[in-house]
């Protein structure tokens, strides 16, 4: 049995019941990230401290006290969220050597919940990517094809998940950047709705755009790491304190009666013939299931990518703008001056996508040029937020594709920064919006590469957005097998 074949809860109780012990099992996954080093989907190995708490709850197993509810679950944390005395680089060479004195409080429930950290995952460079080509570390490869990209910028923790040397990661998604890796990558990908998970410890990129969510195998994996996350934290006055619904224990329940919105906009030019034709076969699913199919107008969708790119690159330019060689990371040693200081380390340390953000993120926010960019972009963010109020109005839950296309192939769009934008034209609105999405694979394309549908709910709806899709994924679940995967089996232990 794979870590992709292993569900959180039956890991439990198998520790539970003295039949494995979590640590084979880390010591399993430790095997498979030095297996599949060539997917280069780790930064960061922390195979001691793993190891310490793995051995840990076998202590507690052996003892018959209860075992907190994710333990022995194996996680991959992206490198753009912090973890105490952990090198978190971002992807980037200015932070090649930083070292944090905090851990993410999201990281930090997770571990109190017996998750058990086994590295920090490869980025595009400061989360701004969608095919993980943009890390100052090499590109991510996708593990159903290796000359393939794995979608950006959680590349490296829908690879961890995707080939089993993590049971779950998490990601930060600014754009869709969990929910893209996650399509390309056959996995499922959750966003929660902005301030359901607390921020603190995220290295910023867009302030009012970026989520922490998790990327897994299962949709019940990823409700039960969303529940142990969610709820308000006074370290993040962003954050929510709506109540925390018990999301695994709502998922039963099916889908009949409930209404599934498909907005035309997202099914026009540009989408692949082969990703609308799985996208449209899942919603003949939802309609087989006892779900009312309706159709719903987004009319303002057209513009979300130009709308995204100027917040998303403003508020890039803001936040950092503290990278700067003074308080922490890089700094060019060899400056006159403290002018020359910062712009040496910043040339050096950035790479070109996060110079060409900050630089037009900078311009938009200048004098003369603030109202008729920024001002203009803010306005037309609330025509988006409107134009899915009035959606959900006439049903529960919207669905579309996730990308407008399968994976592409390493290099194919590197050259093309409008080409690579517009990889994130189904999944900006949710930021703009602040909405909750989920993305889960739907089948496979005839080169044998996953197509993910993307689900879409109201504010702090989690709870039903889920049940809608482990609805779909009992279905559907037996189109895209591990096995089809073009990399080598390493099985965890049977027994203890």
């Amino acid at each position: 049995m794979e870590l992709r074949e292993l569900s959180i809860s039956l890991l439990r109780e198998r520790i539970a019941a003295g039949e494995i012990r979590a640590a084979e099992i880390c010591r399993a996954a430790l095997d498979r990230i030095e297996l599949l080093a060539e997917l280069n989907a780790f930064l960061t190995v922390t195979a001691d401290s793993a190891l310490e708490r793995a051995e840990r709850l076998d202590i507690v197993a052996r003892k018959g006290d209860p075992l907190p509810p994710l333990a022995g679950a194996i996680l991959a944390i992206k490198d753009v969220i912090l973890v105490e005395n952990v090198r978190a680089t971002a992807g980037s060479r200015i932070l090649y050597n930083y070292i944090p004195p905090y851990t993410a409080t999201a990281v930090k429930r997770l571990e109190s919940a017996g998750a058990i950290v086994i590295g920090k995952t490869n980025c595009d460079e400061f989360a701004m990517g969608s095919s993980n080509e943009n890390s100052a570390y090499g590109a991510v490869r996708n593990p159903w094809n290796t000359e393939h990209v794995p979608g950006g910028s959680s590349g490296g923790s829908a690879v961890a998940v995707a080939s089993g040397m993590a049971m779950a990661a998490l990601g930060s998604d600014t754009g869709g950047s969990i929910r893209q890796p996650a399509s390309f990558c056959g996995v499922v990908g959750l966003k929660p709705t902005y301030s359901r998970v607390s921020r603190y410890g995220l290295i910023a990129y867009g302030s009012s755009l970026d989520h922490i969510g998790p990327i897994a195998n299962s949709v019940e994996d990823a409700a039960q790491i969303l529940k142990v996350m969610a709820g308000h934290d006074p370290y993040d006055s962003t954050s929510s304190r709506a109540p925390v619904d018990d999301y695994v224990a709502l998922l039963d329940g099916g889908v009949r009666g409930l209404r599934i919105g498909v907005p035309p906009e997202y099914f026009g030019e540009g989408l692949d013939s082969e990703v609308r034709k799985g996208i449209e076969a899942a919603v003949k699913i939802f309609e087989e299931l006892g779900a009312e199919i309706v159709s719903v107008s987004l009319p303002h969708t057209k513009y979300a990518v130009p709308v995204y790119y100027l917040i998303a690159t403003a508020e890039a330019s803001s936040n950092l703008a503290r990278f700067d060689g003074v308080r922490y990371g890089f700094r060019a040693e060899t400056a006159s001056s403290l002018k020359e200081m910062y712009s040496r380390t910043r040339d050096r340390g950035f790479g070109a996508e996060v110079k060409r953000r900050i630089m037009l993120g900078t311009y938009a926010l200048s004098a003369g040029y603030y109202d008729q960019y920024y001002g203009k972009a803010q306005r037309v963010r609330s025509l988006i937020e409107r134009d899915f109020r009035d959606a959900f109005n006439s049903c529960d839950v919207i669905a579309t594709p996730a990308a407008p296309s399968t994976a592409f192939r390493i290099g194919e769009k590197v050259d093309d920064p409008l080409e690579m934008y517009l990889q994130d034209i189904y999944t900006v609105t949710l930021n703009l919006t602040g909405l909750p999405g989920v993305v889960l694979p739907c089948g496979l394309s005839s080169s044998g590469l996953p197509i993910g549908i993307q689900l879409i709910g109201s504010r702090f709806d989690e709870a039903r957005l889920l049940r809608a899709a482990s609805s779909l994924e009992r279905v559907i679940r037996g189109s895209y097998q591990p096995q089809a995967l073009r990399i080598p089996r390493v099985n965890t232990p049977a027994t203890a």
